[in-house]
């Protein structure tokens, strides 16, 4: 019987450590130069203590999830609610949200980034939230947004 498990845990250890790979950047500066570099655009989740899970358990939570954002995005996630956080920064990201017109948390906004001189511009894409018909209707609108046709 141990051995059985044994062979088990080396069968799903590489699946359990992939599905715990994906990063959240939190420090917006950070995803602006990672954003550059990588010549990536940046899925900006802005959220709150309290919000309805459903678009981080149904979607980000999801191997498709996963998979597609390495791919295509560099995450961010601004917890506008976080007492960790200086006041500072809440006050770039609450910036950041009425820039990008974001009325109601959870929401997901996709912007490109572009560092000129000094100056960060965001041209923004796009904004989508939870979507009860899946990870893949999901990924599926946000690939609309990030490459209109």
């Amino acid at each position: 019987m141990p051995k059985k498990l044994l062979i088990l845990l080396l069968f799903l250890s590489p699946f359990l450590m992939q599905s715990q790979s994906i990063i959240w950047k939190t420090d917006i500066n950070e995803a602006v130069a990672t954003s550059a570099e990588k010549r990536k655009p940046l899925l900006i989740f802005f959220t709150g203590q309290g919000v309805n899970p459903q678009l981080q358990n149904e979607i980000f939570a999801t191997r498709d999830f996963e998979e597609w954002s390495r791919k295509n995005v560099i995450l961010v996630k601004l917890d506008l609610s976080d007492p960790t956080v200086a006041d500072a920064a809440k006050e770039q990201n609450l910036r950041l949200k009425n820039a990008f017109g974001i009325e109601e948390i959870p929401q997901v906004c996709f912007t490109e980034v572009a560092v000129r001189k000094g100056k960060t511009n965001f041209n923004k894409l796009g904004l989508i939230s939870y979507m009860s018909s899946g990870v893949r209707a999901w990924i599926s609108e946000s690939n609309l947004i990030l490459n209109p046709e």
